[in-house]
């Protein structure tokens, strides 16, 4: 099996396991993934949770369409992550229900609207979590100001939309946003309450170690 084939079935399986959690509804949400000769991307209104991996879209290293059907309207999304952060290889955008209700929640430009409760979140995501303005779904205006905040951060939260997170590989960018879904139920559930959070000096010490 080639790469390629096995990035789709990758693609595919990664889809219905976060569909199945509830992490995606309908045909909301869409993966990425850099190949060597271009991108994979889930086609538009597809449903995570019945990808056919031969139908899923190519696009070229200039995010031109080749092949599979035509590309989520989204393709801007990913390619703002894609450009500004060489070393991601994959980027997932889910609107998993805590992680979407911080969006709703967090000021367009906080920086970490997600305390550091764990260190599991603080590895996947890191230190920042900018929440970029509303946009309307598949405006393209929105990919300047993604790629900003994607500068300095491995993953973005969309104000009033969902978040956006990259990885090294497609397995590290679906582990990072079931993290931060997780990290965003906790921070709901513990809202208003004295809870402990990680320390500066934890905190450095886990991103000079698994950074």
């Amino acid at each position: 099996m080639s790469e390629e084939a096995r990035l789709r079935e990758a693609i595919a399986e990664h889809g219905r396991l976060l569909f199945g959690r509830g992490f995606s509804v309908g045909s909301a949400g869409n993966i990425s993934v850099r190949l060597e000769d271009g991108f994979l991307i889930t086609p538009t209104n597809s449903c995570l949770g019945r990808l056919d991996p031969a139908r899923i879209s190519k696009l070229d290293r200039e995010y031109r369409h080749v092949g599979g059907d035509k590309p989520s309207k989204e393709v801007f999304m990913h390619r703002a992550f894609l450009e500004t952060r060489p070393e991601a290889g994959a980027v997932v955008h889910l609107h998993s229900t805590h992680a979407t209700a911080i969006a709703c929640l967090a000021a367009p430009g906080e920086a970490a609207p997600i305390p550091p409760l764990t260190p599991y979140f603080v590895m996947r995501i890191g230190r920042a979590l900018p929440v970029v303005p509303y946009y309307r779904p598949g405006d393209p205006a929105m990919e300047p100001a993604i790629a900003a905040a994607a500068a300095q951060a491995r993953a973005v939260l969309l104000a009033n939309h969902g978040p956006v997170v990259s990885g090294k590989s497609l397995d590290d960018a679906v582990y990072a946003a079931e993290e931060l879904e997780e990290a965003a139920r906790l921070a709901l559930m513990l809202r208003g309450l004295p809870a402990r959070t990680l320390t500066p000096a934890q905190i450095e010490e886990l991103l000079t170690t698994f950074g």
